[in-house]
């Protein structure tokens, strides 16, 4: 299995110990990422250490208001690491709205123009803006990750614009029928699972914080969805994550 989505330097235990027990889940992979320049810097310290931990590095949305957002000149500089994958997570977010919109937009679009330069992959934060979001990736030539899937009128676009869609622990909720819905749409060979951990532990394991080792519910709970043997998911799920961010 491959985590498609962490948050190694946000979580608790430390990351070796977290890394330990992935492993013991049955967790190859990690891709571990950043959401400021000290996050990112942290990120890929975390995966220098790890066999196995990959970094994706961006300035969140949340962040389009401060400082973070003119620094992306050492962005790219870290994102010439051979363990950064995809600059990410990058986006806009209309349901927290902890940045002016137009200051989200500005920073988004940067961050477009640095992942073309650098070609690299984009994981892509998307909250209540399904009609920027589209709009701001129109021209993007790369790759695109919509990471922890949350906005079915997104779909048909993104599957049209043949993107890889992420699904993390919340599409086991019980609420979460219209998730469902849209993970059974997904072209099988466009699907990812990820925990975004610390966040979104899945329904077994809510109330506690979540960890890689817990994707093996998500991943559980979308086989059964999809009539498919857990073992099946895990390997086309973890062979779409090597395609999507060129993993060895």
């Amino acid at each position: 299995m491959i985590d498609a989505h962490a948050h190694l330097d946000a979580c608790e235990p430390s990351a070796e110990e977290l890394i330990r027990r992935a492993r013991a889940a049955g967790v190859e992979t990690v891709l571990s990422v950043g959401t400021s320049i000290d996050s990112c810097r942290e990120t890929i310290a975390i995966a220098e250490r790890h066999e196995g931990v990959f970094a994706i590095l961006g300035v969140h949305p949340h962040e389009a208001a401060g400082a973070d957002a003119g620094r992306l000149g050492e962005l790219e500089a870290l994102l010439a690491s051979p363990r950064a994958v995809a600059l990410g997570e990058i986006g806009l977010d209309y349901f927290r709205d902890r940045a002016p919109r137009s200051a989200q937009r500005e920073l988004f679009a940067a961050q477009l123009e640095l992942a073309a330069r650098v070609a690299k992959p984009v994981v892509i934060h998307a909250r209540e803006a399904d009609d920027d979001t589209p709009a701001a990736l129109e021209d993007f030539p790369g790759t695109i990750v919509l990471h922890c899937f949350s906005s079915p009128a997104l779909l048909p676009w993104a599957i049209e614009r043949d993107c890889f869609i992420s699904f993390a622990g919340n599409v086991t909720y019980p609420s979460a029928g219209e998730l469902r819905d849209a993970a059974r749409l997904v072209p099988p060979e466009r699907l990812l699972v990820e925990t975004d951990c610390p966040f979104l532990s899945p329904q077994p394991e809510r109330g506690h914080p979540n960890e890689p080792a817990f994707i093996v519910h998500t991943v559980a709970a979308l086989a059964e969805l999809l009539a498919e043997p857990v073992a099946e998911l895990a390997e086309r799920t973890a062979a779409n994550a090597r395609a999507a961010f060129r993993l060895p």
